[in-house]
């Protein structure tokens, strides 16, 4: 189907439509630093719902990340304040666990925030989860946003986190990034805009 015909309610419940939402990015990216989305991102809808599919490093025991701009892309360096924490479970179910991550949260940084924790780079590993952004045209309130992900570690554990924040910006943010902390990554990115 083509881009922006996707309007069903998709996030809806028994059959009641949360508004339109529209497929405008979907695309399959093969070892490449980074994944750019610099256009379709504007006052035209209130949410943003982007999703990545097996997310897959090419380096070992590195971080799915993310950051915005406010100037199309020639910079992502916005100021932002977020919280992060996971539940985990080890493969061989030697341990598992609920913690607050303190080490990668932000607070007024301008660094890209982790949305995964130590991803392996193995044929059978990769992320995949959404992140929701809200009113990023604004020029009044800053830019709230959540996130949930899923990956297999470089250490063989399963991975939820749960990532909050917002961009500390009253201007719009037409653009957003993702890339590894280190190295290239494959995988699919969508985003859907919501009225």
């Amino acid at each position: 189907m083509p881009l922006g015909t996707h309007k069903a309610a998709l996030f809806g419940v028994a059959g009641v439509s949360t508004g339109d939402v529209v497929l405008l990015h979907d695309q399959d990216y093969s070892d490449v630093a980074s994944a750019s989305i610099t256009s379709g991102i504007d006052s035209t809808y209130g949410e943003y719902i982007f999703k990545f599919y097996n997310i897959n490093p090419a380096t070992d025991n590195t971080d799915f990340t993310f950051q915005g701009s406010i100037d199309a892309g020639s910079n992502y360096n916005v100021e932002m304040t977020t919280t992060f924490f996971w539940s985990y479970l080890q493969e061989s179910d030697a341990n598992e666990g609920l913690a607050y991550h303190a080490g990668s949260d932000q607070a007024q940084g301008t660094s890209f925030q982790k949305l995964t924790h130590e991803s392996g780079s193995d044929a059978d590993q990769s992320c995949s989860g959404e992140l929701y952004l809200f009113n990023p045209s604004s020029t009044t309130y800053v830019k709230h946003f959540y996130a949930r992900v899923h990956n297999a570690s470089a250490d063989d554990k399963s991975y939820d986190h749960f990532i909050a924040g917002y961009f500390n910006t009253t201007d719009n943010i037409d653009a957003i990034q993702f890339k590894m902390s280190s190295g290239n990554l494959d995988g699919t990115i969508k985003m859907w805009g919501v009225k």
